[in-house]
């Protein structure tokens, strides 16, 4: 048997995803900024969740829940500060774009005697990790209304 013919699916296709395209426009006044960060196919808001992938996209994932709007990622260690790594959790508590609906937590551990020890994060840090991920949230959020 053989595979159909990209022909034969095309109309298919617009068959299905015109009717679709009638369902947008616009609602009772809702504005594009609310409907972006509210109505999204993910929990939280979808400026802050991007905003902190961004951030966070030098360093490996452990785990990402969009719904609950919780990134983890494992250990990193600047390569110029091998003695020293640090691990993030970042949590986004509303779908609101705010800097009270994000959190930031660090981990540090320093290696001591071929073990590596906690040390303490300084504020600062996870401070500017925060001004980060919202200034880049503001960007993409700019960026969305100009489009």
């Amino acid at each position: 048997m053989t595979p159909p013919s990209r022909f034969l699916l095309a109309p298919l296709l617009l068959g299905l995803v015109l009717p679709l395209a009638a369902c947008g426009g616009k609602r009772g006044g809702v504005t594009a900024d609310l409907a972006a960060s509210r109505v999204t196919t993910i929990g939280v808001n979808s400026y802050l969740w991007r905003a902190s992938l961004d951030t966070l996209s030098f360093m490996p994932l452990v785990q990402t829940d969009s719904n609950g709007g919780v990134i983890v990622t494992d250990w990193y260690a600047n390569p110029q500060t091998p003695t020293e790594r640090m691990k993030v959790t970042v949590t986004i508590l509303d779908q609101d774009l705010r800097a009270d609906a994000l959190r930031v937590a660090a981990i540090r551990q320093v290696a001591q005697g071929g073990q590596w020890v906690a040390a303490p994060v300084q504020a600062a840090t996870v401070q500017k990790l925060e001004e980060i991920i919202l200034t880049r949230a503001r960007d993409l959020r700019r960026g969305a209304m100009a489009g």
